[in-house]
Order: C-alpha cells, then sequence, then structure tokens
C-alpha cells in the first residue's frame, strides 16, 4: 500500500511511476478526491468537537449562576448529532479510501527498465550454455511417462487437469530437491526453517497484496473464508504483521517448503502439458524482513541465494531483469531466474526474486524502531522462490536425460536417494 501523504504530497511523480507500468486505470484522481473530501470532513468534525468541549466547560457556569441555559443545551444536542453524521459519513469515506489504496500497485524502482511485456525484459547475467543433445530429447511430460515416475492420467482421474501424481524415484526426485534447497538455505545462507499454515484467512491474503486484487485466482474455502496459499511468501510475510520489531531483530530471514494452489484463471492454453503451470505444485519460499536501507542490497543477496541452487544443480539459467510492463503488483524489482527447458527451446520461470519495499509492510502494519529511539518506522520485505520445486524436478529430467531414456542424477542430489546415480525405467 501506498503513503497518502506521498500521493498528497508527490502526486504527479506517483501519477508518473503508476503510469510506467503502462497497464491498468489506478483511480489516483478518486484517491486525491476521497482524501480531500476526508479532510474536509474531519476538520468539520474537529471545530465541532471543540466547540462542544468549550460550550459544555461555560454550562457549569451559567447554572451556577442562575442563568437559562437552554439554548446552549439545544446547541450541543444540535452538535451531537452532526458529530456522529459527519463521523458516520467518515468512516465511509475513509473505508472507500482504503479500498482504493489496496488497489493501487507499488511504485515502480527508477532502476527498472521501461517495456510494455516479458519480451522487453533485460538481461542480466547467464550461466552455461543451454544444454546440447546428440539424439532428439524428450520433453519431462514424454519422459516421466516412459520412465513410470509422472502420471498425468491418474492424477486428471483424481482432480482434474494441471494436476500430477508423482510416482517412485519421481517422487524421491522431488524430495531430494525440496530437503537439498532447505538445506542450502538454513545452514548457509542463515535462513530459519517454518513450517507455515497452507490456509490463510482474508487479512494475511491482503497483507501481501494477493486480495483484493487476485481474488479470482485463488482457491477459495467460502465455510470458513480462508484461502490455499499460492506460496508460502503469504504466511512468511505475515508473522510479524502488527507487530513493531526492535532494530536488533532485523534482518529476518525465513524459508519454508509448501505446496502451493492457484487456479491459473488467467492462463488458459498456456504451458498446458507437464509440470510447468500446475493448480498445485511444491515450492521452497525465501522471504526476508529488514530495514529500509538495506533492501536493495538484501535483494542481490536473495537472487544469488535462489542462483546457488541451479549452480549446484549444474542447470543452465539466466537472470533478467523485469520490465515496467511485466513486473508483479507489489513489487518495486523484480529479477526473474529463468532455467534452461530443451522441450520449450527457451528458458521458463523457475525464480522471482522481488523487493517489495515498505509497500506490504503497510497493509499489515508491520514495524520497527531503531536503537536511539524515535517513531516506528515500516520496514521493507523481500520474497523469492528458492526454488519451484515440479520446475526444478522438470529441469532434471530434460538437461540430465541420456539417449537411452534415462535420467542422470546431479551429483548434489545423490546422498538424498540412498545413492542412486541414474533414472531407468525399471526403477
Amino acid at each position: 500500500m501506498l503513503d497518502i501523504k506521498k500521493i498528497r504530497e508527490e502526486y504527479d511523480k506517483v501519477k508518473e511511476r503508476t503510469e510506467f507500468r503502462g497497464k491498468g486505470d489506478f483511480d489516483l484522481p478518486e484517491i486525491r478526491s476521497c482524501d480531500e473530501e476526508r479532510r474536509e470532513i474531519l476538520a468539520s468534525v474537529e471545530a465541532k468537537r471543540n466547540r462542544q468541549n468549550t460550550v459544555s466547560r461555560e454550562i457549569p457556569k451559567m447554572k451556577k449562576a442562575g442563568e437559562d441555559a437552554s439554548q446552549v443545551l439545544a446547541e450541543m444536542k444540535r452538535l451531537s448529532n452532526d458529530i456522529k453524521e459527519e463521523e458516520a459519513e467518515l468512516q465511509r469515506v475513509e473505508d472507500r479510501l482504503h479500498d482504493l489504496l489496496l488497489r493501487i500497485p507499488n511504485l515502480v524502482d527508477e532502476s527498472v527498465p521501461f517495456g510494455k511485456d516479458d519480451s522487453e525484459n533485460v538481461e542480466k547475467r547467464k550461466f552455461m550454455e543451454p544444454t546440447k543433445f546428440d539424439f532428439e530429447p524428450k520433453a519431462h511430460w514424454d519422459l516421466g511417462t516412459d520412465l513410470d515416475i509422472l502420471d498425468f492420467d491418474r492424477a486428471a482421474k483424481l482432480a482434474g487437469t494441471r494436476f500430477t501424481v508423482y510416482k517412485g524415484m519421481g517422487a524421491r526426485l522431488e524430495r531430494a530437491l525440496v530437503n537439498f534447497m532447505l538445506d542450502v538455505h538454513c545452514y548457509e545462507q542463515g535462513y530459519k526453517e517454518i513450517i507455515p499454515p497452507v490456509l490463510a484467512n482474508r487479512q494475511t491474503m491482503t497483507g501481501t497484496s494477493q486480495l483484493p486484487k487476485f481474488e479470482y485466482d485463488m482457491f477459495y474455502l467460502p465455510q470458513k473464508d480462508f484461502f490455499l496459499i499460492p506460496t508460502a511468501e503469504v504466511p512468511l510475510t505475515n508473522l510479524h504483521a502488527g507487530e513493531i520489531l526492535s532494530e536488533e531483530d532485523l534482518p529476518k530471514y525465513y524459508t519454508a517448503y509448501t505446496p502451493c494452489f492457484r487456479a491459473e484463471a488467467g492462463s488458459a492454453g498456456r504451458d498446458t502439458r507437464g509440470i510447468i503451470r500446475q493448480h498445485e505444485f511444491n515450492k521452497v519460499e525465501m522471504v526476508k524482513v529488514v530495514k529500509p536501507e538495506d533492501s536493495w542490497n538484501e535483494l542481490e543477496k536473495l537472487t544469488d541465494n535462489a542462483e546457488e541452487i541451479l549452480r549446484r544443480l549444474g542447470l543452465p539459467y539466466h537472470v533478467v531483469t523485469l520490465c515496467s510492463g511485466d513486473i508483479g503488483f507489489g513489487s518495486a524489482k523484480t529479477y526473474d531466474i529463468e532455467v534452461w527447458m530443451p522441450s520449450y527451446n527457451r528458458y521458463v520461470e523457475i525464480s522471482s526474486c522481488s523487493n517489495m519495499t515498505d509497500f506490504q509492510a503497510r497493509r499489515m502494519n508491520m514495524r520497527f524502531r531503531r536503537k536511539e529511539g524515535g517513531k516506528p518506522e515500516f520496514v521493507h520485505t523481500l520474497n523469492g522462490s528458492g526454488l519451484a520445486a515440479g520446475r526444478t524436478t522438470a529441469a532434471v529430467l530434460e538437461n540430465y536425460q541420456q539417449k537411452d531414456g534415462s535420467v542422470v542424477i546431479p551429483e548434489v542430489l545423490r546422498p538424498y536417494m540412498g545413492g542412486a546415480e541414474v533414472i531407468r525405467p525399471e526403477d
């Protein structure tokens, strides 16, 4: 959520930075109008309260002096009724203003390149060259079926399209990846592991800006007004919602493995085969809660933490800076890490690392107080996939496949897979 004071005092700059995204009508004129109306009503209420306080002090004096206070009492009654009416109107306007502010995206950082869509994202760096084969490589959905480790037909029978049943070495491979990722993040990179709920209430979903804008992309449980989380970013970032942390508490690094759930309402026809775009998928998430002055350096470190997983797996990837037309609603700047997928003959997103600045912290009222005192300040929050496990499984299958249809297990995963080196059909 943006600071209304910033919108009020830097309206033209805020308008320019939101329009820089190149899409959407962000209702900034209505926000300014609502803010002006709120301030006018508030000024009127405060003036009437001051009058009420002044007059109420005179009434006992008038009665003591034997004066007729009936007109003054009648005025007090009118003032009281007027205040109640204006306070009700003030609440209505404030609710409307709050709802409008929830629908305004974060301001894009000045370092973000301008562009209309993902075709104009800018490559920042690359690791390894795309995998080359001396045979016709298979797509991961064919490999998984031939190896009898991925079962899409039975998943469709159980739940429908965009679900997968992992079997045998397929299940073991995905579990190995999750454990490997968590071990690196926790034991080497300083993250604290969390096992959070995978259900979140409306307030929690609003705090990380999934609501109200993306409600139709969520799986909803109406009987409890709960949502299945689309990412562990939601519970991890909200762990300290409504709290005032001390400066000594920061930074906080959290990581979690969770299943994630997305309706994918706007992705009809995209990546329908395989395990790239699923309604339910496994992911390891990283979240940081930091001081404002540290957040840009922390974004670089966060991205490197995610890249380290791919480097150790020996998977080709590159990092791109998302342009203004592709960046997420709550992000000030995002790096996407994209892994090479031979079946697509292109890079595919496997992690998205973002600095949300104070955008989420304002929505969930998460602040900290400095050692030297002063007023509490909003923290900055960051998040990144470390990594999407299903997509990593797909990338391992495709990049490590052999001519005979088997798949070599990356060396770093073998201790997690009982020492197995290759996945073969008979496994």
